[in-house]
């Protein structure tokens, strides 16, 4: 079975793509961009299969990622480290 990172919902994280998210990306989010990890509702939690839903931080949707595309090295302003 793969190895995915965890995530928690409501942590913050940099978003840097991995193959998966370069072949299929998401809805609404660049390499680089700071994102919170949510849980919806009717949705699969986070790192159900490896994936979680994130938002920007102003709240806008982002899309589905994939968990290994959320880096918590190299980032500031209260970043999770996990």
């Amino acid at each position: 079975m793969a190895d995915f990172n965890r995530v928690r919902a409501g942590s913050l994280y940099r978003y840097n793509p991995v193959a998966i998210d370069r072949l299929h990306r998401p809805h609404n989010v660049n390499d680089g961009d700071i994102v919170r990890v949510i849980n919806l509702p009717g949705c699969p939690k986070a790192n159900a299969m490896g994936h979680g839903h994130v938002e920007h931080l102003d709240g806008t949707f982002g899309g589905l990622v994939c968990t290994n595309s959320l880096r918590t090295k190299g980032a500031s302003n209260g970043i999770h480290d996990s």
